[in-house]
């Protein structure tokens, strides 16, 4: 590429930001609290590129190079930000795997992605010497401060001004970007493979769908999400949490920020605006700056949809659908949502230039579309989706890209491993992981609907289908994320949660009950409940059976 206007690297955004907005702030860190409130640390736009451009400048000379898979290992905030944007300038590829993964699957991720570079805190580098296996290809590492109490490294007057510093890389739109990698909630976590023209379509189509304007003031619950800030040319507020523990956030503090920095948008998992929403109904709080609160990570439970029109006076709640593969795909706000539906989540309308379609359940890979049999609405399938936003390959795994990915006459299909239908209107419904259908040989349960129903008693807030046995011969079963003390209390509970059970002709055939004090989760989001992992556990724990 030799034409600058033609460059579809996404760091050229927050260059174009800079030199449009010098002065508005990009980024605010938190570094204490006084009687004021929250003590902020801000740089405007023009200081972080300058940050940006002070980094890009340091990888270069640390030995960083264009196309150099460089393995992310930092904090959130400023030196994620800095960081990944400098890559993204250089044209080196930002690899960023899930540390909450754990870590067996951890050094999996980063043996199977081969990075050259790291740029890490002192605990990454030192991970990366002790375990030689797994970082075996890494040539250059380069040291990337925890603090948030200034720039990452170098005080302001040691910064090279942009002028001095590297241009934004020319990037063609089909170029690599990134790996991001899969939390692996239901399955081996995975490299997805992203090209600079997706990025620019996920910022594209983001701004279309929610109507978000340069100016607007964003709290992003989950760490990479503050990475479409920036792009977006929205001021990005870093919140008090620790993104290795999310469900351990205070809300008052997040609603603090909300309430002192005038916030305009959030992103974060129904299980953090839980938390939020009851924090402000019990001290009866609103949040009129707020315009739009995106929900995603797992399906809306209908109390959050509920609560959220109490606290979002003059905003909404919405749901965006979509995964590491394809972001956004659907969504759905407030107003369109039916709280009593026990038919599943309604995740709303394909966003602009994403197309949806239902195919027939089949866990092998598909060559075309009319081999994969496209379903008519109302009919529950696998959801597939095509679209600038939809990634091609996983990375070095020509067994998974195949297995996920359905070539198309205008386009890649992408299998979502979801279940779902599309309603008469167009609108898109999911009713549950693919993994995690329960077949008993009569009948096929989806989670969704069935967890529905049992969400209405207040102690099954969070409850999971599972299946006991062989796929094909399973016997449906319900956990339930509770307290009990004692088999009496436990025998009256699966009484009450049976008879809500033999009210719907779906769930009719659950008569099996476990309860558990604590879910295992996904870190990402602390939403995603792991439910072939309780499935293992109910093997060989107490039940209680209500024929």
């Amino acid at each position: 590429m030799t034409d600058p206007a033609a460059n579809a690297n996404i760091a050229r955004h927050l260059a174009r930001m800079a030199a449009a907005h010098p002065e508005l702030p990009a980024l605010k860190i938190p570094r204490g609290r006084g009687r004021a409130g929250i003590d902020y640390l801000t740089l405007t736009f023009a200081e972080l590129d300058t940050e940006v451009a002070a980094w890009s400048a340091r990888l270069a000379a640390a030995g960083v190079r264009r196309g150099d898979r460089t393995l992310v290992m930092v904090r959130q905030g400023l030196p994620l930000i800095a960081s990944v944007f400098a890559l993204f300038r250089l044209g080196a590829v930002p690899v960023v795997i899930d540390p909450g993964m754990g870590r067996e699957s951890f050094l999996a991720c980063v043996r199977r992605a081969r990075p050259r570079a790291l740029v890490g805190i002192f605990f990454a580098r030192l991970l990366s010497r002790f375990f030689r296996d797994a970082f075996g290809s890494v040539e250059v590492r380069v040291a990337a401060s925890g603090s948030l109490t200034g720039r990452l490294t170098s005080p302001a007057s040691r910064l090279p001004s942009p002028s001095s510093s590297l241009p934004v890389a020319l990037c063609a739109p089909e170029e690599l970007a990134a790996i991001l990698f899969t939390s692996g909630s239901t399955g081996t976590p995975k490299g997805v493979c992203y090209e600079h023209g997706m990025f620019d379509a996920q910022v594209r189509l983001i701004r279309v769908t929610y109507g978000i304007e340069p100016g607007e003031i964003d709290l992003p619950l989950l760490p990479i999400f503050a990475l479409f800030g920036p792009a977006l040319g929205m001021t990005t507020i870093v919140p008090e949490l620790d993104p290795s523990r999310p469900a351990a956030l205070d809300p008052a503090k997040i609603v603090q920020a909300i309430q002192q920095e005038g916030v305009t948008n959030s992103f974060g998992s129904p299980t953090l605006w839980r938390k939020i929403g009851a924090h402000c109904a019990a001290n009866n709080i609103t949040l009129p700056s707020l315009r739009r609160v995106l929900c995603a990570g797992a399906a809306v439970p209908a109390t959050l949809w509920e609560q959220s029109r109490t606290f979002l006076p003059n905003g909404q709640l919405h749901s965006p659908y979509g995964a590491t593969e394809a972001l956004p795909v659907a969504s759905v706000s407030a107003d369109e949502i039916d709280p009593a539906s026990v038919s599943g989540a309604c995740v709303g309308r394909p966003v602009p230039e994403i197309d949806a379609k239902i195919i027939a359940l089949s866990d092998e890979p598909l060559a075309n579309l009319v081999e994969a049999h496209v379903l008519p609405p109302n009919s529950i399938g696998e959801i597939v989706v095509s679209g600038p936003v939809v990634t091609k390959t996983y990375d070095l795994n020509p067994v998974a890209t195949k297995l996920a990915k359905i070539p198309g006459a205008s386009g890649v299909w992408h299998r979502m491993g979801d279940c779902g239908y599309l309603d008469e209107d167009g609108r898109l419904w999911f009713v549950g992981r693919k993994a995690e259908r329960v077949e008993t040989g009569a009948v096929t349960l989806h989670t969704e609907p069935c967890e529905q129903v049992f969400r209405a008693h207040p102690r099954a807030a969070r409850c999971a289908l599972i299946g006991l046995g062989p796929r094909g011969a399973q016997t449906p079963a319900l956990v339930v994320e509770t307290t009990i003390q004692g088999d009496a209390e436990a025998r009256a509970l699966a009484a009450e949660l049976r008879a809500l059970a033999c009210a719907h002709e779906h769930t009719a055939p659950i008569a099996i009950f476990f309860f558990r004090e604590k879910f295992p989760v996904d870190v990402r989001h602390n939403a995603k409940i792991h439910r072939l992992t309780l499935a293992q556990w109910a093997a060989t724990a107490r039940s209680y059976e209500n024929p």
